[in-house]
């Protein structure tokens, strides 16, 4: 027997996934029991599994859906003071389907002849090297280049994890691997490149760039993310997209549209205060800047960006103070919600108060990004006024980057342009149902035709 009693959305909103092997008394309302406990958790319940009989008793695995692993500790205990109830084992779904990593590589050729083997390895595979040789545009029909990303990190950025470093973040990194494959056909291999040194990184990246179509950064932190980028981008000829900016960007941007659209609000007449000015908060303001957002405001943890600021400032942030904050606004956190739009938090947990949110202009936009924890909750952000709210869970660029690298990899583009992902952030509006900001990160239909977007964007501007 299996049944599902959680939607995707709480599983998708949860942590953590475990799966409680119970053996539970075969009387009428015992299973209730085991259901009551894990609601009043604040759980979810998802698959459930008969195993075994046993006596008296029904052996199920049910996997459960937290929100961390104190809550795991609680809904134990509560389980331990039910009677005709056990738990004889817990097993961490998460843990377990990272066993092993979750990529590998497979032959697109069955090798299941002798003549299979001598074409694709030698002595036919010569003809094909001669090939190249003669000319290197030639690699991109007769390899896999077409379709290959290299995903280079230095793990100083990992999630909300911070500076792990590169083994540490392998899971990450095989984890968007997985996706590009699933998604749009993408052979994505994670290269860890153990460096802090911004020309280190450039050099060891521009050195195996030969064998792909695109270079993916993740989880670099700023501001090297930024020179790194900028030097590989001249260096290479082929995409350089660092994730953490473009792809969350490009995803922000499709939500906005979508609550602007809601709040029937006009970008040019929209004031935006963005929390966080590393590589999310860069990246999302030039993307707003792009689309027509009327002014924004930057802050990071020393308050706004304006010009002529001195203090914790780098070439970036004198970028960010030359383009932004047409008033030249100089006020605190607290002060500098007063009358604006759009909030967009990339920061730290908590930074937000229902205040602020409060002193916003009517029916704003709260968009609380910072993962795991948002700078504002969004049910406190509702209560204070927020005619749109949306966190870091609900806005995942993973339902950006694979269809923006599909596109440039199916365009041959040389780089990655704003045009081409602005066109990935109206398609991903435009394509998601009605009363949602995005569509589904499952639905494959949404990722090929964003591609497709993707495509004809750099196309366009290249004729």
């Amino acid at each position: 027997m299996e049944m599902k009693n959680t939607s995707w959305q709480q599983r998708y909103l949860t942590s953590e996934i475990f799966t409680l092997r119970c053996k539970i008394l075969d009387k009428p309302g015992m299973f209730a029991g085991l259901s009551d406990a894990i609601g009043s958790t604040g759980a979810h319940t998802g698959e459930i599994r008969l195993v075994a009989l046993q006596d008296k008793y029904k052996i199920r695995d049910v996997t459960v859906y937290l929100s961390d692993k104190a809550q795991l500790k609680e809904l134990l205990e509560k389980i331990k003071q039910t009677t005709g109830l056990q738990v004889l084992s817990v097993t961490d779904e998460i843990l377990e389907i990272h066993r092993s990593g979750t990529i590998e590589v497979h032959s697109r050729v069955p090798i299941k002849t002798l003549t299979d083997l001598r074409m694709i390895y030698t002595p036919g595979v010569a003809s094909v090297c001669e090939k190249i040789d003669r000319d290197p545009n030639v690699s991109l029909e007769m390899t896999g280049i077409c379709d290959r990303v290299a995903i280079v990190t230095n793990g100083t950025a990992v999630l909300g994890l911070g500076d792990i470093g590169p083994l540490a973040s392998l899971p990450v990194m095989e984890g968007k691997a997985a996706i590009m494959s699933e998604f749009v056909n993408v052979s994505a291999f994670p290269i860890l490149i153990d460096t802090k040194d911004v020309d280190d990184f450039v050099e060891t990246v521009a050195k195996i760039s030969a064998g792909f179509g695109a270079i993916q950064m993740e989880d670099v932190a700023a501001p090297s993310c930024f020179e790194i980028e900028e030097k590989l981008q001249k260096r290479l000829d082929i995409p350089v997209f660092h994730d953490d900016q473009h792809g969350t960007a490009t995803i922000v941007l499709a939500a906005l549209i979508n609550a602007l659209k809601r709040t029937k609000k006009k970008a040019k007449n929209c004031s935006a205060l963005i929390l966080g000015a590393g590589a999310a908060g860069y990246a999302i303001t030039k993307m707003l800047l792009g689309f027509g957002i009327g002014d924004i405001v930057v802050y990071d943890s020393k308050g706004p960006i304006y010009r002529g600021r001195k203090e914790n400032m780098n070439p970036y942030k004198k970028k960010l103070a030359r383009t932004t904050n047409k008033n030249n606004e100089k006020a605190i956190l607290a002060k500098g919600f007063a009358g604006k739009d759009i909030f967009i938090g990339v920061s730290r947990p908590n930074m937000v108060s229902k205040e602020m949110v409060s002193s916003m202009a009517k029916a704003p936009i709260v968009l609380p990004l910072s993962n795991p924890v948002g700078e504002i909750s969004k049910q406190e952000a509702s209560e204070a006024g927020a005619a749109v709210t949306a966190d870091g869970r609900d806005i995942n660029n993973a339902l950006a980057y694979p269809s923006i690298f599909r596109g440039a990899l199916d365009a041959k583009a040389k780089k990655i342009t704003i045009q081409m992902k602005l066109a990935a952030s109206r398609k991903l509006a435009e394509l998601a149902p009605r009363k949602h900001l995005l569509p589904d990160i499952l639905d494959r239909n949404v990722h090929k035709k964003v591609a497709m977007e993707v495509a004809k964007a750099w196309l366009k501007s290249n004729k």
